[in-house]
Parts: structure tokens; sequence; C-alpha cells
């Protein structure tokens, strides 16, 4: 396990959130790089200098430190000093702080990433741990403990991260962020066994083995969806010169890859090409038990 320290406002709620996302195995609240050792939550209210923070304990077998950072990115407003939400102070400055050297170049790599994204200068504070002392018990879990009580981070972020709390880093990174898992690395990538394929989001039906080629590209490829309404189309001109059009289930949004129109004549002349990290696959003998009955003879109709 490796930990990092994560300052983004209110311990409260950025405890919360931390804890649905997938990889974190444990957080704690206290007060971070301070004048002094230790504060209680009196002396911090009164500026004694302390950040309100999160120890975050995480599995980068799971979830990677550059990943988990993406993931507090969202949750913040990287540009406001010294106040986040309705609450203003210095010890609620956002910051990430690490105890391991090795984690200083991911961390400034991924500040000088959200710098190119953010029109405003980021002033969220990056250094080594300069103390960390736990908040008193009654502020460890507070919205567990108090589920209506006052949370700085929208409701509407608290659902999307509990919608997606049982993604991994990779899952998350390419169906919220758009991006690419590396060509034939996707475990269905050469996956060929009778079922369907689903967003790993929502379960919302996406496509059938029926459908599926072996392309060559590194990546699951389709002749055609289940249905064209399960899929929305948008211009993508992200690399400099290329124009794709790229595709997101209409359900839940989710980034799932781009269409490109070198597919087989005789399917049509479409190719799919979806991220392995987009999908689940259900197979035939579990789509009864999973809800999918329905679309089993999809599974074997001849394209």
């Amino acid at each position: 396990m490796q930990e990092i320290y994560l300052a983004g406002g209110c311990f409260w709620g950025v405890q919360h959130y931390l804890d649905l996302v997938r990889g974190v195995v444990n957080t704690e609240v206290g007060y971070a790089n301070g004048p002094t050792a230790d504060a209680t939550y009196e002396q911090v209210c009164q500026s004694s200098g302390h950040a309100e923070a999160v120890r975050v304990t995480y599995d980068p077998a799971v979830i990677s430190l550059d990943q988990l950072l993406w993931r507090f990115f969202e949750i913040i407003d990287p540009a406001s000093l010294n106040r986040q939400g309705h609450d203003a102070g210095v010890q609620y400055r956002t910051g990430i702080w690490w105890t391991d050297p090795g984690d200083a170049g991911v961390v400034k790599q991924a500040l000088r990433e959200l710098q190119a994204q953010t029109a405003q200068p980021v002033v969220v504070e990056a250094g080594p741990l300069a103390g960390f002392c736990p908040a008193e018990e009654r502020h460890q879990d507070y919205l567990d403990k108090n589920p209506h009580g006052y949370c700085h981070i929208s409701g509407a972020a608290l659902a999307h991260a509990q919608e997606t709390s049982h993604l991994s880093g990779l899952e998350y990174a390419v169906t919220q962020q758009s991006d690419t898992e590396e060509p034939f690395t996707g475990v269905l990538d050469h996956a060929f066994e009778p079922g369907i394929y689903v967003d790993i989001v929502s379960g919302e039906p996406l496509f059938v083995s029926a459908d599926k080629y072996d392309s060559g590209c590194g990546w699951p490829a389709f002749s055609k969806p289940i249905d064209d309404a399960r899929l929305t189309e948008h211009g993508d001109d992200t690399i400099p010169g290329r124009h794709r059009i790229e595709v997101r289930s209409a359900g839940a949004d989710s980034h799932l890859g781009h269409v490109f129109t070198d597919g087989p004549a005789d399917r049509g002349g479409l190719r799919y090409c979806i991220n392995s990290a987009a999908l689940r696959f259900v197979p035939l003998a579990e789509m009864d038990a999973e809800g999918y009955g329905q679309y089993k003879p999809l599974t074997t109709e001849t394209p």
C-alpha cells in the first residue's frame, strides 16, 4: 500500500468522496503542514496555519497515483486560493503532499497537465509532507455518521463517484476521461466466446459476439452495435491533423472508442474500435441470470 495526503477544502466531504474511489483502502482526516506538530479543530478554524487534509492509503495495483490525483482534481477548484465552495480560510487551501520522494515527479507532472487545462493559475500546493496529526474522532468518517451533514462537494459529484466506484483506475480513465488503453493489452481483444458486451459503468447492452471480429488493430472491433440508438457520435480532433468520430454510450455517456470506415465490406464497412476497459462481457450461459436473455438470439446470428 502507498499513501498520499490531499487537501481540498472541508475534509468531511473530501474523505467521503475518496472513500468511494476503487483502490482507496483507507482514509483518515487530520491537520497537515502547519507550524506545530499538533492542533485541535478549534485552533485550525482560528487560522493556525494547518490545512484540513486526508491521509489516503491506496493500492497501486488497482489505481495509480496519477489516476488518483485526477479523481481528486474533479472535486476541487484548483485556481481558488484558500477557498473551496462556501468555505474560506487558510485551512481550506488545496494541497498534495507526499512522504515518498518518488511521488514528486508524478504529482508535478499531473499539476502541469492540470494547468494546461485551466485558464487561471493553479494554486494547489505540492511538496513533501511537513507534518500531519489526526483530527478528533468526531471528524473521522463524519458524513457516514451524519448523512445529512454539511458537504461542500456537489451531490452530482458524489452521485457520479458512487456510480463509478466499481471501476478500476484504467476503466475510469477510459470511460470518464476519454483515455485509451494500450493496443493489444485489453482482455477482450481476442475474446470471441458467444455472449454480450455491456457498458462497464451502467450495464447497458452495446454489442454482441456475432458482430465482433479480429481487425488486427489491437482493440476489440465490432461491425455494428446492438442498436444505433445505444451509441452517440462526436467529432474528435484531439490528434492534430486527424479527424475521428468518437463513440460514447447513450445511457451513461461513457467514452467507448471510435468508429472508422475501414471495416469488412460484407458487414457494412464499419469498424467500431472499442476499449476493453469500457466493456464488460457476459457469457451466453449467464445472460439469462443477468437479465440479458432477450438478446441471446443476436449472439448467434450470422452477420
